[in-house]
Order: C-alpha cells, then structure tokens, then sequence
C-alpha cells in the first residue's frame, strides 16, 4: 500500500512555525509584564519600609523631608510602572490574539489532513479488499 501524502505539508510546516514564533512573542510579553508587575510590588514596598522609617525617633526635620522626596519620588516611579504595566498588558493582549489566530490556521489544516487520510486510508482499505477479492476468485477459477 502507497504511503499517505498531503499535499499542503509545507504550508502546514509554515502554519507551525508561525504558531511557534507567535507563541515565543507571547512568552516575552507575559515576562515583561511579570517584571512589571515585580517592579511595581518592589516600589510599594520600599514606600512601606520609607514611610514607616520617616518619623524614627532619632530623625530631624531635613531626614524626615528627604523621607517625604523619597516617597514622592516612588509614587512618582510606581506611576510610571503602572503606565508601562498597562500597555504592557495591552501588549500582552495582542500578542495572545496573534496566537490564537495562528493556533487556529494551524488546526484547520491539521483536521484537513486528518480528514485527507482517514478517506486515503479508507479508499486504500477498499482498494485492497478488492484486490484480495480478485486474487481469490482467481485461485478458484484457476483450480
């Protein structure tokens, strides 16, 4: 019996890799928002630890001044993360669209190949049964 052959392989190889390379895409926009994300848990924390040191009982006025800079100063970078973390997010989005998109051309021509060979194998199956079919009525006409 003849080997299956689908036609469409080297476009099902293209279909492959372009699910691969979006996934790969995905992979890095969900680690750039996780940073993100650790960032802006970092900044709040530090802001925690800054507001509970601001009126330690051994500070002045300057330290506890240079206390409130400081916590200005990482709100100020806690908004700017929160600003990357959303389009970072919105990234992130796409990203997943593309690979959703990708994963779904891939699929239609996996089920076409599926569909392709179980017919071939069918029609092979009946092929062969005809053959054997003729081969042992040949046998009988013979004898």
């Amino acid at each position: 019996m003849k080997q299956f052959h689908f036609k469409l392989e080297k476009i099902l190889a293209l279909r492959l890799n372009k699910e691969r390379e979006t996934e790969l895409e995905l992979g890095k926009a969900i680690g750039t928002l996780a940073d993100l994300e650790n960032n802006i848990k970092r900044t709040a924390e530090e802001k925690v630890l800054a507001a509970a040191a601001r009126f330690g009982k051994t500070h002045g006025v300057s330290e506890i001044l240079s206390y409130d800079n400081y916590i200005r100063r990482l709100d100020s970078v806690k908004d700017a993360l929160l600003t990357a973390a959303a389009k970072a997010d919105l990234a992130v989005e796409e990203a997943r669209a593309l690979y959703i998109e990708a994963s779904r051309d891939r699929k239609v021509l996996d089920k076409l190949k599926e569909r392709r060979e179980k017919e071939y194998r069918k029609k092979a199956s009946a092929e062969e049964i005809l053959t054997l079919d003729d081969i042992s009525a040949g046998r009988f006409a013979r004898a």
